[in-house]
């Protein structure tokens, strides 16, 4: 009657501090506890875990489905939405199966009869609150609580200093068989600063209470308290035996307790009717709402959450990346497949005929020429290009892209191995026609190699060797014909010097040429390799460095979200 009362004259008043007229003037708020938003208390590792989850998922939008970054952005928004209500306040819900006697607590708790207890089920229907100060509009709105089903304690709020800033929710039994109800509890726990867990012996060890609930929330230990209720109904040490395997039962649930001074959740054994432990219950949640760093702990553990929850799509099985062995293989398969080796062959093949065109003696070179014209057409036939060349190269290109994105995806998340491996396939689109200009362009510079500063000479000395010849024999034909004195071993001299010195010339001409034939084709094969391994570069292993470079980026803030706040 008296709570009933209060609520009539607070709804003709306009239910000041709760139905959100809080800090204007006249409806019995107190200037100097207007409100306040917690946004200044987001500080420390909190704030940087939230900075670093929110750069998490704007990286992260087009790389993974909307799917897994959902829970990472509620949490986000929920930060957000508590980051604007009031900081001296904090929103704890009671939840429990059906007769397990959490309104019963509720009005223990708040030591007049607010919420409905009975035989019939479900006895709570909605959420109601009870609200130990004023200010607390916006949180009650936040939970979609109507003004109806706001109450005040006993003492008003005011007198109860132990709880000021104490908002307590009575939740609708969360294993109802109506699914609005259940619904309304899932609703409300996402929401509320920390929840008492009302268990009676019966249903302590509940499937659906453990499974649902604890074991998906342990993280939020520390934010928990666990009340075995309806301790009256035990004979002598029966509670403690049923205490103890409640926290059994918690610790298999991964939740921590909050035993010898721990940080975790708080176990303990009341019975709501008869009021034994609801006096040390009070202590305990006094104290916790007057540290008033529920919502941070809170939005803390939702973090470590969420962080655990994308740890699949950030977390690498290995060392992911592009090595520098991988670098290169790709360079040489790319040589390989463009036919740098065969350039650089072909090109110290041309500078060794150019030598020997250049030093040769002039009948090896004539008998040349006549061989030439004994070909049809007049000149010598290339032979036919093979038309499974161009595919053959094709397929080695595609498959040095192929091994250089699985190198550089292994161990990576699925997502981001994905956008790699997708990264490579765009860039090795048109890849072959380009390494095939670079085979016309880049393989030789110039039509013709370049000749070595002793070339003249050895033309010069050939050239000699060619004038002995010529001199011997028109010595040896003038002593036939009688012009000149018989003498028949100087021309014969002359001439074997001439005919011995050339092909002489000519092969130390060419093996002098063999060493910068050798360069020159090096530096021919050189030249292309590295032009395919640019092309290759700029195509493939840039767009895939770059899609490591972001992952590396997301990494390093999944790094900073899933750090424990300190």
């Amino acid at each position: 009657m008296i709570a009933r009362r209060a609520t009539e004259k607070d709804s003709l008043d306009g239910l000041s501090g709760v139905d959100g007229l809080d800090g204007v003037p006249g409806a019995g708020s107190d200037e100097s506890e207007a409100h306040t938003p917690i946004g200044g208390a987001y500080g420390g590792s909190l704030r940087v875990r939230l900075d670093a989850l929110g750069e998490l998922v704007g990286l992260s939008r087009t790389r993974l489905d909307g799917s897994v970054l959902a829970e990472a952005g509620r949490v986000l928004d929920e930060a957000s939405a508590r980051q604007r209500l009031s900081s001296r306040h904090t929103v704890v819900a009671i939840a429990g199966a059906t007769g397990s006697g959490k309104s019963t607590l509720f009005n223990a708790l708040a030591e007049v009869p607010i919420s409905e207890t009975g035989l019939r089920r479900p006895t709570t229907s909605a959420p109601i609150a009870c609200v130990w100060s004023e200010g607390a509009a916006g949180l009650l709105d936040r939970l979609a609580i109507p003004g109806r089903l706001r109450r005040k304690p006993l003492a008003g709020g005011d007198g109860d200093e132990e709880l000021h800033g104490l908002v307590l929710v009575d939740l609708p039994d969360h294993d109802s068989a109506v699914v609005r109800h259940r619904e309304q509890v899932d609703r409300v726990l996402a929401l509320v600063d920390a929840v008492i867990w009302v268990v009676d012996p019966e249903k302590y060890a509940d499937a659906a209470l453990h499974e649902r609930y604890l074991r998906p929330l342990a993280g939020h230990a520390e934010i928990t308290f666990v009340v075995l209720n309806q301790i009256d109904r035990l004979p002598g040490e029966a509670a403690d035996q049923v205490l103890d395997d409640l926290r059994r039962l918690l610790d298999e649930d991964g939740m921590a307790l909050g035993e010898h001074g721990e940080p975790g959740a708080t176990v303990l054994a009341v019975s709501a009717l008869s009021g034994h432990g609801v006096g040390e219950l009070r202590e305990l949640l006094g104290r916790f709402v007057q540290e008033r760093n529920a919502a941070e702990r809170r939005l803390s553990a939702d973090v470590d959450a969420a962080a655990w929850r994308l740890r699949s799509a950030y977390v690498a099985e290995g060392r992911a990346g592009l090595g520098e062995r991988s670098r290169e293989q790709f360079a040489d398969r790319l040589a390989w497949a463009v036919g740098a080796v065969a350039a650089g062959e072909s090109a110290e093949r041309a500078w060794r005929r150019n030598a020997g065109r250049a030093c040769g003696t002039p009948w090896l070179r004539l008998w040349r020429w006549y061989e030439s014209t004994r070909m049809p057409g007049g000149k010598t036939q290339r032979p036919p290009a093979i038309a499974e060349e161009e595919l053959t190269a094709r397929q080695r290109v595609e498959q040095a892209v192929r091994t250089v994105a699985e190198e550089a995806s292994a161990g990576l998340p699925g997502p981001w191995a994905h956008s790699v491996r997708e990264a490579a396939a765009r860039g090795a689109e048109g890849l072959p026609e380009a390494l095939d200009e670079l085979a016309v362009t880049a393989a030789t510079p110039s039509s013709r190699p370049p000749r070595p500063a002793w070339w003249p000479a050895a033309v010069l000395a050939q050239a000699s060797m060619t004038l002995l010849q010529i001199f011997g024999a028109l010595w040896l034909v003038g002593q036939i014909i009688g012009v000149l004195e018989p003498g028949l071993l100087p021309p014969v001299l002359v001439m074997l010097a001439g005919i011995v010195g050339g092909p002489f010339v000519e092969w130390a001409c060419g093996a002098a040429a063999m060493g910068p034939a050798r360069r020159y084709g090096q530096d021919a094969e050189r030249r292309l390799r590295e032009a395919a391994a640019a092309c290759g570069r700029a195509r493939v292993l840039d767009p895939i460095s770059a899609e490591l470079m972001r992952y590396r980026e997301v990494r390093e803030q999944y790094v900073t979200v899933s750090r424990t706040g300190g």
